[in-house]
């Protein structure tokens, strides 16, 4: 299973997002309500993009052990789960 690392950047003011960014899958982002709201929202996009990925043809990008943000609140590991088959 690949797990990306996520960065969590939280709000600092009201009435703001927290904002999620997947560090080592270019594209992926989305933010949320609250932590957990964000959580679910960039594992949807996640989800959504390395799909849209793989009906183009495209590989999935490797997990880096190494990505980081320096400005981020929190970051951590999120699995990609989703079912590859044989194109219709």
């Amino acid at each position: 299973m690949l797990r990306y690392h996520v960065a969590y950047y939280l709000p600092t003011g009201h009435d703001r997002m927290v904002v999620a960014e997947a560090l080592d899958f270019p594209g992926v982002l989305s933010q949320g309500f609250d932590l957990a709201d964000a959580r679910l929202m960039v594992a949807s996009a996640l989800e959504d993009v390395a799909q849209m990925h793989l009906e183009e043809g495209k590989p999935l990008p490797i997990p880096n052990a190494d990505a980081t943000a320096p400005d981020a609140d929190l970051i951590e590991l999120i699995p990609l789960s989703i079912e590859a088959g044989v194109p219709k």
